[in-house]
């Protein structure tokens, strides 16, 4: 492939507490495009503004954004030229639940014919498609589909994208068969062990959370819905030197010399309600040249510093001597 032609599309985490530092990568992507690793792109921001009934992936704590930050994240990543993504993958949704007016005004606000919506449910997919029509509808991973006919089953219906199950990484004779790899997505560094048996079910319990601490908010003391924690011992630990020793992690040397030339060009970094540090270590890991990782690095946290999203403790004042 031709090095003028090649893309690389990454969809990046969070509309809410991740929405600085992705704004900065845009802004870096911009004024430093040396630093980036070939024919990089920004091609969404994906997640939710807490708190979303329809929301699936992630359970976000307790949060509400209002009208104005919605409209502002929004305009911004749009004027920069990217899409937001609603990860509205709730696999629990009824047709009740389509009413909710707080995520109908999040769609409204976005409707223009840019951003695109992530869904699980065919009642949600059916009532977007006809209540907004402006959107771009992918498909979720949280579907969990392993098989190549399954795989091809959602390509063939009018999918943006289909992102694909996280344990196809690596079965490069599988990913070989499929037909439209343009209109895949890659998840790069999932934070689930490999073939993790209890996935499908956090899925169903992420979504249940939601609706009951939703729920709760109307509800008198006595009659509150338990929103009970998921144990899960690989999401607490879930950093990049972790997801490394996975055989489903993606190498970012692997998607220039393997994913991109047999047509892949969406890549998925895993990470909306992650460790801040985290994320900008796993963002220069997979988008900047290795020789401009700590100008990268750098640049990012100074940035950072100066808006006030990281705050540089000064030490406090004392007295000498003491008056004690």
């Amino acid at each position: 492939m031709s090095q003028s032609k090649i893309k690389v599309k990454f969809h990046l985490p969070g509309l809410r507490y991740n929405f600085p530092i992705n704004m900065l990568m845009v802004s870096l992507l911009k004024s430093y495009p040396e630093y980036f690793r070939e024919g990089v792109e920004i091609a969404s921001f994906f997640g939710e503004f807490p708190a979303s009934l329809w929301n699936g992936g992630r359970f976000i704590p307790d949060d509400q954004c209002d009208e104005a930050f919605i409209r502002n994240v929004i305009k911004n990543a749009n004027d920069n030229g990217v899409p937001i993504r609603y990860t509205y993958t709730s696999p629990l949704i009824t047709k009740e639940d389509c009413f909710d007016p707080y995520c109908n005004f999040c769609l409204q606000a976005a409707h223009n014919g840019m951003n695109e919506v992530l869904v699980f449910s065919p009642i949600l997919e059916e009532y977007i498609r006809k209540n907004y029509p402006k959107y771009i509808i992918n498909s979720t991973t949280c579907k969990e589909i392993k098989d190549l006919d399954g795989v091809h089953q959602e390509l063939a219906k009018d999918y943006g994208l289909v992102v694909l199950d996280y344990n196809l990484n690596n079965n490069f004779e599988f990913l070989e068969k499929i037909q439209d790899k343009a209109r895949c997505e890659i998840l790069l560094n999932s934070c689930c062990p490999p073939n993790c048996k209890r996935r499908g079910d956090h899925y169903v319990h992420i979504a249940q959370q939601e609706k009951n601490r939703l729920a709760n908010r109307t509800l008198p003391k006595d009659k509150q819905l338990p929103v009970e924690i998921w144990e899960c011992p690989y999401a607490s630990d879930s950093s990049l030197q972790t997801i490394l020793n996975y055989p489903t992690v993606v190498l970012p040397d692997q998607i220039w010399e393997k994913y991109v030339p047999m047509g892949y060009q969406n890549f998925k970094i895993e990470g909306r309600n992650g460790n801040l540090f985290n994320l900008i270590e796993t963002y220069v890991f997979y988008m900047i040249r290795p020789e401009y990782s700590i100008e990268a690095r750098t640049l990012l946290y100074q940035n950072l510093n100066h808006s006030g999203v990281l705050r540089v403790m000064q030490p406090k004042r004392g007295e000498w001597p003491s008056k004690s």
